[in-house]
């Protein structure tokens, strides 16, 4: 009987317990920083019992967190890998208007908000007066104004975050890339890698709340009230009205709510609520986008399978999963020699040996952006589902036979009258006469200057200074600037998302394996491989760097500078790569069967240009194609 084989954990296994321990530090980060908004909400008449947790400031923190947890499981429901590419702010805007999740992420900061509010009004001392119901004599009641004007203030900062979220695209996680260890180089610690930045990123966090708190409340306190007021106050006073006895009149009262001690409250509560959005936020981004590793070691260590459960995260559809997946394997490729000798020897797998999976999976990452390079500017082919077209009917057979020779030469009918053929004939068209008569005045009343400017070039020539401007101006037209980096980040990743760690990792990687079977592979498997993913690194990287030269600028990128930090990452790692291939396999080129061009064009493509050279070469050159170009642009524009 053969032996059982042990049972291939999927990669997720490993991936969401992980995923959920941080996002549980994350949580505890956020209700430290509720507990310490708490304090500041404590009267301070007791010593102790204004900042023990038992108390009311545990009560409050626990509220606080509360209110601020529906904006933290929208962060990990709408997390994604990579980053968000478009052509234009503008056209990311009109993607994001009618998505659902637009939607969802405004109500729920508004909702996040609201609650938020409620619970500052319900800690507030009596002599604040920030109760929604205030009691006068016998049962008279009224509705409170500065707890209602206190209330749309902090909604409408929650609903300027949520745009802010989606216009700023705080949803991405930051997954690194791996890099090779330079010789002295001290590997950081992740804990202190997290606390660095998180200081660092403390003070512009706490400058941010700030100015949106004070912004949002003085707009609201000059403008946005007066137009507010009327309808906040009847819903307010209509849900009130359920619970306690109030007048039936809906017109607020004459005196409003506005005093500088309310505005200073609003400015306050916004400002804590911001804060604790932003830090909270800052730090689930850090926290979830660490390391695959758990205590020092690859997610999938703890598995019967390990290689088996790292292939089933490399093959998922789903791109958080494949891009943690990619990362643990090129820190497994660099850091762990068991883990990576185990992969060498693992040659009894059902689709074929672990090397030869994972050199289809790098290379078909790789040669994606082939791909992309190729296909660009080509029309989209034909859906594979799609049938031929079908054949044309067969003709019908005709009703009326066809004229004979004798009809078609037979003499016409009789010439009409003058009179007849007066009012039969078709003659000129009313619009006709009139465009004759309209250029004819046009002419005599017009002068020479106004001739001028009406002519064609001279339209085109306006409509080119007045787009110009409006593109020059620093709000507006930075919105429909199609700049260089953003199309072609959009053209070489993708779209709606592109991800520069999963094809640098996937080349890294690659690269390392290879490069590490020298003296690891006991069986000679990779060495066969290794032609391939030369000529493979060497194509593509010369396609990227020949196709970010030869990609147009668009006549609304004013800067026109060719910069796409996103491809130079990608050249880095390609280029790192292939030298380490280069500087491994190159005493043994003949015997691997590369030959002398394949190695000559390897080295060129290795080769790493100055940046400040290139760029410099690269403006003279666009200046001279430029002078060039200049009537044919006199006429675009």
């Amino acid at each position: 009987m053969p032996p059982l084989l042990a049972r291939r954990a999927p990669y997720k296994d490993f991936l969401q317990p992980e995923l959920q321990k941080r996002f549980a530090f994350t949580a505890a980060i956020v209700l430290c920083l509720a507990y310490l908004e708490a304090l500041t909400w404590s009267t301070w008449d007791s010593f102790i019992w204004s900042w023990i947790p038992l108390g009311l400031p545990g009560l409050r923190a626990f509220a606080i967190f509360v209110s601020v947890l529906p904006v933290v499981i929208l962060r990990i429901a709408h997390s994604h890998v990579g980053i968000r590419t478009s052509n234009s702010p503008f056209e990311t805007i009109l993607g994001s208007i009618l998505p659902f999740s637009t939607t969802e992420t405004i109500l729920t900061f508004a909702f996040s908000a609201w609650l938020f509010s409620q619970t500052y009004l319900l800690s507030s001392p009596e002599g604040a007066e920030l109760r929604w119901i205030t009691h006068f004599t016998g049962d008279r009641m009224r509705l409170n104004e500065q707890a209602l004007f206190f209330t749309v203030n902090v909604i409408l900062v929650g609903a300027v975050q949520g745009i802010l979220h989606i216009s700023l695209d705080l949803d991405r996680m930051l997954l690194g890339t791996v890099k090779p260890k330079r010789e002295g180089q001290a590997e950081p610690i992740p804990s202190d890698v997290t606390a660095a930045v998180l200081g660092k990123w403390f003070p512009i966090v706490l400058m941010r709340s700030g100015m949106l708190a004070v912004g949002i409340s003085l707009v609201n306190y000059v403008v946005l009230y007066h137009f507010l007021r009327r309808s906040a106050w009847a819903w307010a006073i209509w849900i009130f009205r359920f619970r306690y006895n109030l007048p039936r009149t809906n017109i607020p009262p004459s005196v409003g709510p506005w005093s500088l001690w309310m505005l200073g409250r609003s400015i306050w509560a916004s400002f804590l609520l911001c804060f604790i959005w932003n830090f909270g936020g800052m730090a689930f981004r850090l926290r979830l986008g660490k390391e695959p590793l758990k205590s020092d070691h690859p997610l999938t260590s703890d598995s019967k399978d390990p290689n088996g459960s790292l292939l089933n995260g490399l093959k998922s559809k789903k791109p958080r999963i494949s891009a943690f997946a990619m990362w643990e394997l090129a820190l497994i490729a660099r850091d762990f020699d068991v883990r990576r000798q185990a992969m060498y020897e693992d040659i009894d797998r059902k689709d074929g040996p672990m090397w030869s999976q994972l050199y289809v999976l790098c290379q078909s990452a790789i040669k994606t952006l082939e791909q992309r390079i190729d296909d660009y500017g080509k029309p989209p082919a034909p859906a594979p589902g799609s049938q031929a077209a079908p054949a044309p009917p067969p003709p019908r057979e005709r009703v009326v036979k066809p004229p004979t020779d004798a009809v078609v030469w037979a003499s016409g009918s009789a010439p009409k009258s003058p009179a007849a053929s007066k009012y039969t004939s078709p003659g000129k068209t009313p619009a006709e006469e009139l465009r004759k008569r309209a250029a004819k005045v046009a002419d005599q009343l017009m002068t020479k200057e106004q001739k001028e400017a009406l002519r064609p070039e001279a339209v085109n020539t306006l409509f080119g200074t007045l787009s110009h401007r409006v593109l020059g101006m620093p709000v507006i037209g930075s919105v429909f600037q199609q700049c260089f980096r953003r199309r072609f980040a959009k053209a070489l990743l993708g779209s709606p998302y592109g991800d520069v760690s999963m094809y640098a990792n996937a080349a890294y990687a690659l690269s390392q394996l290879a490069v590490c079977s020298l003296a690891e592979d006991k069986y000679g498997n990779v060495q066969r491989d290794v032609p391939a993913i030369v000529r493979t690194f060497t194509i593509v990287i010369k396609k990227l760097e020949k196709f970010q030269d030869d990609f147009p600028f668009h006549w609304t990128d004013l800067e026109q500078e060719r910069e796409c930090p996103e491809a130079s990452e990608l050249l880095a790692a390609l280029k790192d790569g292939l030298g380490e291939l280069i500087t491994a396999f190159g005493p043994y080129s003949s015997d691997l069967r590369l030959s002398r061009a394949d190695m000559r064009l390897a080295k060129e493509a290795a080769e790493k240009k100055d940046a400040k050279a290139e760029k410099k070469d690269a403006k003279a050159e666009e200046k001279g194609s430029a002078v060039e170009r200049a009537p044919e642009m006199q006429q675009l524009s």
